[in-house]
């Protein structure tokens, strides 16, 4: 055992038995309660740090049902802790007992100090002492006065979500208070709040804020996870995200954060990596996990046997290792993580990184496993918005479309429908037709709704949108690793000219079809995310994989104007998008009639004015597609069973290199319209178009019509 000060018990025990539950440190004023999980440990220690980092040790007695605990008296709120564990030190057999790694309590609310992993090792134990180098738990309590504060769950179908980093987003803002910029506090000022609703979002989708840690590589080269995907604080909010301190004060932060955003009708949806922590690969920092319970935390590789190997980690995130989200322990943590954040934080709803990772009966990717039927029960989480990213590291993890109601999905073919046919490169208009619609053969049978597709053409992960209508390849240089990391196939086209250029035929061909794939995304039935930025034209300069980023290259320059053009429409598409229920249905098109002689609620036009028939389907140089939409009725009705009525539109969409000549159809579906969104030069907003007139579409162009409501 390394140095430190042990508890005398002088007169009475140094420790008193303390309650086997809630988990975590539970502060009252008589005594603070510690409880940890940690079935194969001999001893457990809590150490409490004053003010000068001096180590005081308390002994937890009591062993109930795998959990180790016992009440500290005196302490105080705000007191800076850790934990350690004795116990055997076998790797071949997945036990990694180590007392002198000074470990975070799982269920700490609060994190505080830096953490330093290159230095502390896993792979020995060799009496080295953790402690200097990693930060400490917190104990808090928790009185915030939430007002009138109440759960928002807007209709999914009235949803924009916005993806943005907490500390990118307002960094270098100029109306956010310097001391508050790239904080939870600065977030909520009136200069961001303001521009969110401006813009016609409903919900903000946060990268990680889980308390995470930089993996050693980046560490020991002075730089750090800017993206936050590698968490070791289920329940913490990252520290170094707050302007008012790291004792619990990042709680308060927070909270006051989604209080605001609330007050402001905003949604809070956090972006969760529960799928890997980290301690990454073995041999990787012992912080938390590893040193409680590794062998029951983390997947085990699979032997030739059909068992599985204590001594080899199954990783399918590509992180290292996996969580055993198939197990009690790890299951409970995360649902108690959830609930957590929704009881006690107000948040609306996850999106779930990596979620086949864990959506898994030991190696097998399963919907019915026990996260997700226990999240579908759960009378807090089923009421949430929940979003999954339907894939993971592994072949078999591809599971888009696959997941159960009342799941919502990132919907990557989407993504890469729009992409190829605004580059000309798509096989004709039939599979882009089925992504606008809300892709139904994805989600039409299971019984989900076009709003359980999230409809995304960029995100954190990948290029910027401004860097996909200005890069065929990646140039990812500044990260350190020649090149290599990011995906090679980007679906995008740089208009001629590789990077920024002066060229100004270049700079208004990028400007359109940056403009075209906003406006394809606000205008589909589904649920469209932004990623934060791309409507000003964000760049960083071809780099796919910003996640080491801290930098200029990775937040939001507010300074640059050169885009706000792409703002107006993007500020457009969503005003017309949240004006008009046609445009974000909830039922499914069914290409016929609402009421008897009236026009059907989806119709595909051909650029002759007819609509499409087989062939025009199955022609791969099919590159111009009319999307006429009816509101007169709607199929569905309104919040009191009334019949709705709304205005029917006719989108036309360009995607070839061509200027192109189409007609509205030959009948009453399309009278007297209005041009109501343009990308094309040459068709202003505001226009009016004839039953019959031939309209002029310019080559990689959109145009928008809109008829006024029937009787």
């Amino acid at each position: 055992m390394s140095p430190g000060q042990w508890a005398s018990d002088g007169e009475r025990a140094m420790t008193w038995p303390g309650r086997s539950w809630p988990f975590g440190a539970t502060w009252s004023p008589e005594a603070t309660n510690f409880v940890v999980h940690s079935p194969g440990a001999t001893g457990v220690w809590v150490c409490l740090f004053d003010e000068h980092d001096a180590e005081t040790r308390y002994p937890l007695t009591e062993h109930t049902l795998g959990s180790w605990h016992g009440a500290i008296p005196g302490v105080a709120i705000g007191q800076r802790y850790g934990i350690r564990a004795d116990g055997p030190w076998d790797p071949a057999a997945g036990l990694l007992f180590d007392p002198d790694k000074l470990l975070l309590d799982p269920y700490a609310r609060a994190v505080s100090g830096r953490f330093e992993p290159q230095h502390v090792t896993s792979t020995v134990r060799d009496g080295t002492d953790s402690a200097p180098y990693v930060g400490r738990s917190v104990v808090t309590h928790d009185g915030f006065d939430w007002g009138e504060d109440r759960p928002m769950r807007r209709l999914w179908r009235d949803t924009v979500v916005y993806e943005l980093h907490v500390k990118g987003f307002t960094q270098t803002h100029p109306d956010v208070p310097e001391d508050l910029r790239g904080t939870y506090a600065g977030l909520a000022t009136p200069a961001v709040l303001d521009y969110l609703v401006d813009l016609g979002v409903t919900a903000v989708e946060l990268l990680p804020v889980h308390q995470y840690v930089s993996e050693p590589r980046l560490a020991a080269q002075g730089r750090s996870n800017y993206w936050g995907y590698n968490s070791i604080g289920f329940l913490a909010p990252h520290a170094a995200y707050s302007a008012s301190g790291d004792r619990g004060e990042q709680i308060t932060e927070f909270q006051s954060m989604v209080k605001a955003m609330h007050a402001a009708g905003l949604e809070v949806i956090l972006d969760v990596v529960y799928n890997h922590t980290a301690e990454g690969e073995l041999g990787g920092p012992t912080l938390s996990f590893r040193g409680y319970d590794d062998l029951g935390f983390y997947q085990r590789a699979s032997t030739r046997h059909g068992g599985t190997d204590p001594s080899r980690y199954w990783d399918v995130t590509g992180c290292g290792n996996t969580v055993a989200a198939d197990q009690p322990h790890p299951l409970r943590l995360i649902l108690d993580s959830l609930r957590y954040w929704v009881t006690e934080m107000h948040v609306d709803g996850f999106r779930f990184d990596l979620m086949p990772a864990i959506a898994r009966t030991g190696h097998t990717v399963d919907m019915r496993c026990h996260l997700l039927t226990t999240i579908a029960q759960d009378p807090v989480l089923r009421q949430v918005k929940l979003i999954a990213e339907p894939w993971d590291a592994s072949p078999e993890g591809y599971q888009v479309g696959e997941f159960p109601p009342p799941w919502a999905e990132w919907n990557d073919q989407y993504r890469d429908t729009v992409r190829d046919f605004w580059r000309t490169a798509s096989d004709g208009t039939r599979t882009l037709a089925t992504r606008l619609a809300g892709s139904s053969d994805l989600y039409a049978d299971d019984g989900r709704a076009p709003y359980n597709s999230v409809n995304l053409v960029t995100s954190h992960d990948g290029f910027t949108l401004r860097d996909l209508v200005s890069y065929d390849h990646k140039h990812n240089e500044d990260n350190g690793e020649d090149n290599r990391d990011g995906a090679d196939h980007n679906h995008s086209w740089n208009c001629g000219v590789e990077g920024e250029t002066d060229d100004a035929d270049v700079q208004a061909l990028r400007h359109r079809q940056a403009a075209n794939l906003m406006a394809t995304l606000c205008l589909s039935n589904g649920v469209p995310m932004i990623t934060a930025g791309d409507e000003r034209g964000r760049t960083q300069r071809g780099n796919n994989n910003a996640y080491s980023q801290d930098n200029e290259v990775s937040w939001l320059d507010w300074q640059d104007q050169e885009w706000l053009d792409l703002h107006a429409v993007t500020r457009a598409a969503l005003q017309i998008r949240r004006t008009h229920p046609a445009l974000r249905q909830r039922h499914w098109f069914e290409g016929r009639p609402t009421v008897p002689g009236g026009p059907k609620d989806l119709a595909w036009v051909h650029p002759d004015g007819r609509e499409m028939r087989t062939e025009d389907w199955e022609d791969p140089g099919q590159h111009v597609l009319g999307m006429f939409v009816s509101g007169s009725p709607l199929r569905y009705p309104g919040p009191h069973g009334e019949q709705q009525r709304d205005s029917s539109f006719l989108l036309w969409l360009n995607g070839s290199a061509h200027e192109r000549h189409v007609l509205p159809p030959p009948n009453e579906w399309v009278q007297q319209a209005t041009v109501a969104l343009s990308t094309d030069p040459e068709v202003a907003v505001g226009a009016l178009v004839g039953a019959g007139a031939t309209l002029r579409l310019a080559a990689r162009s959109l145009v928008l019509l809109q008829q006024a409501p029937g009787p």
